[in-house]
């Protein structure tokens, strides 16, 4: 009987795994198709989102079959109820990488940033590419040491989006109001997707060490 259990929580965590793959691969394409006014890629990129989805579904209905039929207790309802937490960050992240690419979209066959940010857009694309990466290791793994670098990935985002605030605010901004505007969201979506990320983080931690979400920080010195 606790094989059998143990065998469907690792299949669970599979599954968080594999979403963690999918959602960093659609950002990955949603970033080269911002940069590039890529229609193709960005279509994609939109319609690859509905398997995130399909997937996220599937999870969720293993962790209620494994509540209803399990009844766990203790440390092993915290991992079911955290994994049901996690599915849902990471298919929120898939989301973010969809409006990156519905951005790009929308804006086609004019690029959605001015030529002179594309570095910066180029560089949030690795630390999202980065943060993801490590986030499947911290699941697969459990290894909790690895949310220093989380924490760094996502204080390198955190001023790079606080870099293009100012960036569109100053004076001397000549692409007016629209592009402003896109700049900003599309700003907005790379930081809220380091943001999940650093959300499932803190939830591992808090499946490894039973230490209250809300407590829960990733501090260097963890």
């Amino acid at each position: 009987m606790r094989e059998a259990f143990t065998a469907e929580l690792d299949a669970i965590s599979d599954d968080l795994v594999h979403l963690t793959r999918l959602v960093g691969s659609a950002m990955n394409r949603a970033t080269q198709s911002l940069l590039d006014a890529d229609l193709r890629l960005a279509e994609e990129v939109i319609a690859a989102d509905e398997q995130v989805d399909v997937i996220t579904a599937e999870t969720e209905e293993k962790c209620f079959d494994v509540i209803a039929l399990q009844a766990p207790v203790a440390s092993d309802l915290r991992i079911v109820i955290g994994a049901l937490r996690i599915a849902s960050s990471l298919e929120r992240m898939g989301d973010l990488a969809e409006h990156v690419a519905k951005q790009a979209r929308m804006r086609y066959p004019a690029p959605a940033i001015p030529q002179e940010l594309r570095g910066t857009f180029a560089e949030m694309g690795g630390i999202a590419e980065a943060i993801v990466s490590k986030t499947g290791a911290v699941i697969a793994t459990k290894d909790v040491a690895l949310a220093t670098d989380i924490a760094r990935h996502d204080e390198q985002m955190d001023h790079l989006h606080r870099e293009l605030f100012t960036i569109v605010l100053s004076p001397s901004w000549k692409h007016g109001v629209e592009a402003a505007i896109d700049v900003t969201l599309l700003s907005r979506f790379y930081e809220r997707y380091a943001d999940h990320a650093v959300s499932v983080t803190r939830r591992v931690v808090t499946i490894v060490t039973g230490e209250p979400y809300a407590g829960v920080t990733l501090d260097a010195g963890r």
